[in-house]
C-alpha cells in the first residue's frame, strides 16, 4: 500500500506541484488548504508524513505542529515544514517543537523528493521496535516474544506500543487514558489496570518488563 502524505498548503499552484510530484513518486498525497480540513481528515486517518506550510488562513502551521506533537501516538509521523520564512529563529522554533525538517520556499523539486524519501525510510525503520526479547511491528500491528507471536487486543497493543516507543520514560496514567480513551484525565476505573494485567499475562511478565511506577504510571 502506498505511503500516505498530507500536504497542508494554501497556495494552490504550489499545492498542485507538490501533489503531482510526489504522486509520481508512488506516494498517496492528500492536500489541505487550511488547518480545519486537515484536522478533520487527521482524526479519521493518520499519514506517515506531513508537509506543512506555516502561513495558513485559519491557524498557523506552528499551531498545527504543536497540536499534532501533543499526542504521543503521533511521534512516528514525520513532519517537514515548507515555508517562505527564512529566519533562523523560525527554523529553530519549529524544529524545537517537533518538526523533523525545514525546507525554504522557493524549493527545488529534486530536493523535496530526496528529503521526503529520506523521511519515509526513517518511517520504515521505526516500524519495528525491539526491547529485550519482545519485538513490536507497528506497521503490521504484531508482537512477538522470543519469536512466538502474542495475540493482543487493539487497546493492549496501543498500550504496549506507547510504552515501548517511549522507553525508558514513564508514561502517566493520564497520558495513557488520553491516548486510548481520548480523555484528558484518568477516570475512577480499574479498566487500565485490567488491560495492563492482561498484557502482562500474555507476555508472561511478572512486572519486570512492564514496570509500575507507583503514583505515576508505567514504563518499560
Amino acid at each position: 500500500m502506498p505511503k500516505l502524505i498530507y500536504s497542508v498548503e494554501d497556495d494552490q499552484d504550489i499545492a498542485l506541484i507538490i501533489n503531482k510530484t510526489l504522486t509520481k513518486q508512488g506516494y498517496t498525497v492528500k492536500t489541505f488548504s487550511d488547518g480545519k480540513s486537515f484536522f478533520e481528515a487527521f482524526a479519521k486517518e493518520k499519514p506517515q508524513l506531513i508537509l506543512l506550510d506555516l502561513m495558513l488562513p485559519d491557524m498557523s502551521g506552528t499551531e498545527i505542529l504543536k497540536k499534532v506533537r501533543e499526542d504521543y501516538i503521533n511521534d512516528n509521523i514525520q513532519i517537514i515544514i515548507i515555508s517562505a520564512k527564512h529566519l533562523i529563529t523560525d527554523k529553530v522554533e519549529n524544529l524545537d517543537l517537533g518538526a523533523d525538517d525545514y525546507i525554504e520556499k522557493p524549493f527545488d523539486l529534486l530536493e523535496l523528493m530526496a528529503r521526503v524519501d529520506a523521511k519515509m525510510r526513517r518511517v520504515d525503520q521505526s516500524d519495528i521496535i525491539k526491547i529485550d526479547d519482545v519485538e513490536l511491528n507497528a506497521k503490521e500491528r504484531t508482537v512477538t516474544k522470543k519469536g512466538k507471536k502474542i495475540e493482543l487486543t487493539n487497546r493492549e497493543f496501543t498500550i504496549l506500543e506507547t510504552l515501548m516507543k517511549n522507553s525508558p520514560n514513564v508514561i502517566s496514567r493520564e497520558q495513557l487514558f488520553g491516548i486510548i480513551w481520548k480523555v484528558e484525565q484518568a477516570f475512577e476505573s480499574r479498566t487500565l489496570d485490567m488491560h495492563i494485567k492482561a498484557l502482562r499475562n500474555k507476555l508472561n511478565d511478572k512486572g519486570v518488563f512492564i514496570k509500575t511506577v507507583y503514583g505515576v504510571g508505567y514504563k518499560i
